[in-house]
């Protein structure tokens, strides 16, 4: 079902203080223990009651949306996405891609610090906070990049040992073993074992192997086909640096995320070793995938070239099958999208050319609610590894459920809709999508970040929608509970 929200648009383009309050009638909520029609009421930006029984009756001072026939979710939190600010705003920023997370349903993100220059300092923390406070129209969360030399300050940023940080809007350390940007990329065991040794909080690891990767270069020099690029990125180079990483944190106990899994081996190694909550007396390890690696193959990366082009790189259907056995067994806890923009100027340069990246922030919900609408999954789950199981794996306070007393981050979505991806309807400043052509439902008809409708999607807006709140209007730095 479509419907307008002229009341509640009318009251943001006139500047009025905008008022988290909002009721949702009728929408099939997806609650924690299963979905059940009703409705569900935010008061001043907090979810305050919920009724299975369709009964709350509205109030003078809040706007009212009737969903029926519409999935009510929590607002998807998106935990790896590479926003390009400061430095490069012909790829994105913070205003466009908070604006095209919204799009997409994704009410939260963590931001990866490979700028120029690379977030390395807790200064450059603070100022980055202060530019997503300015920009942003979705709540935020910003990744120190640790490089071979910089332990203080990311001590400063979260801690160490036994006092551990949480500063609102930093959310752990991030590393990258294998080629990065600049000065980021920590290969040297001296250096790796200092950073786990001497910090608290979460570090997440980009997990690839850089001698074997220059080793292997020589292998595929004058190739110009992309499949050349999986089979010098192969899937031993990304299960060394994996075990490396997980034997550090077992070394050291520190809590450890690896980011974007995307072979079977490293997902059947991983089998035992990761866990959401964690044990007593044990490094506490989790780790994620991306839509891309759960629908794309060696097929489409073969037919869609360059703009399938990533690191670590699209696989395998092997690769693939595996990745959704280990998503659902629970050896991967949730989903991300690694969304990191580049002009499609650059994308045609072809391989090896063309950079690695590509966007994902406006099509992840859709890409997995339609893998829910073919039987892959259930909406529950896609809840469970798009919002709550990301919470959990960051400590996020009050987020990721549809419950009293949590934020009112919501998103509801179509599942009877559908629209094919079409460059034209993306927000990214890069304006294309990998998903292009292929036709999803379950899009997001209206995103709400505290209470406040950040964005709709309906027939007087048409597929692309519209965002309805100025840059830096809505959103706040993301709460996490510190990490030791």
């Amino acid at each position: 079902m479509m419907y307008a929200m002229h009341s509640d648009l009318k009251m943001q383009e006139e500047g009025e203080k905008m008022e988290g309050n909002i009721l949702i009638t009728g929408a099939k909520m997806v609650l924690p223990d299963g979905i059940v029609t009703g409705d569900l009421r935010i008061t001043d930006g907090t979810i305050s009651e919920i009724s299975t029984n369709g009964n709350l009756e509205p109030r003078d001072n809040e706007s009212i949306h009737d969903a029926n026939g519409l999935h009510l979710l929590p607002g998807i939190i998106d935990p790896q996405v590479h926003f390009r600010d400061p430095g490069q705003p012909e790829k994105e920023d913070l205003h466009t891609g908070s604006r095209a997370a919204a799009s997409g349903g994704v009410t939260s993100f963590l931001d990866m610090p490979n700028n120029v220059p690379s977030q390395t300092t807790l200064e450059s923390m603070y100022n980055k906070l202060e530019t997503a406070a300015n920009r942003c129209v979705t709540n935020y969360g910003f990744f120190i990049g640790a490089t071979e030399s910089n332990v203080e300050e990311l001590k400063k940023a979260v801690g160490t040992p036994g006092s551990p940080i949480a500063i609102p809007g930093i959310c752990g350390i991030k590393i990258f073993m294998g080629s990065s940007t600049g000065d980021l990329l920590v290969n040297e065991s001296s250096a790796l074992k200092t950073i786990f040794d001497n910090t608290a909080g979460l570090i997440a690891v980009h997990a690839e192997d850089e001698t074997r990767m220059i080793e292997r270069e020589k292998m595929i020099e004058g190739r110009t086909d992309m499949a050349a690029h999986a089979e010098w990125r192969d899937d031993e180079t990304a299960l060394i640096a994996t075990k490396r990483a997980v034997a550090y944190a077992q070394a050291s106990g520190h809590r450890l995320h690896v980011l974007h899994l995307t072979s079977g081996v490293e997902a059947d190694w991983l089998n035992g070793i990761t866990s959401l909550h964690g044990e007593e007396g044990k490094a506490h390890i989790t780790t994620e995938v991306l839509p891309q690696h759960l629908t794309f193959n060696e097929e489409d990366v073969e037919e869609l070239g360059t703009r399938l082009k990533m690191n670590p790189p699209v696989r395998y259907q092997k690769d693939k099958e595996t990745l959704w056995k280990r998503l659902h067994d629970g050896t991967v806890n949730c989903i991300a999208t690694d969304h990191a923009p580049h002009t499609m100027e650059s994308k045609e340069k072809g391989f090896p050319s063309a950079p690695s990246g590509m966007p994902g922030v406006e099509t992840s919900l859709p890409v997995m609610l339609t893998h829910a609408s073919e039987g892959k999954c259930t909406i529950e789950q896609v809840v469970e590894w798009m919002s709550s199981n990301v919470a959990e794996c960051y400590q996020m306070v009050g987020k990721g459920r549809l419950e009293e007393g949590y934020d009112g981050d919501i998103v509801l979505v179509d599942m009877n809709k559908s629209l094919t991806v079409e460059d034209e309807n993306t927000w990214t400043t890069v304006g294309w999508s990998p998903f292009i052509g292929k036709s999803l439902v379950g899009w997001p008809v209206l995103t709400v970040v505290d209470g406040i409708p950040v964005f709709e999607r309906n027939d007087e807006t048409g597929p692309k929608g519209r965002c309805l709140v100025e840059p830096g209007q809505v959103g706040k730095p993301l709460v996490m509970l510190p990490w030791n």
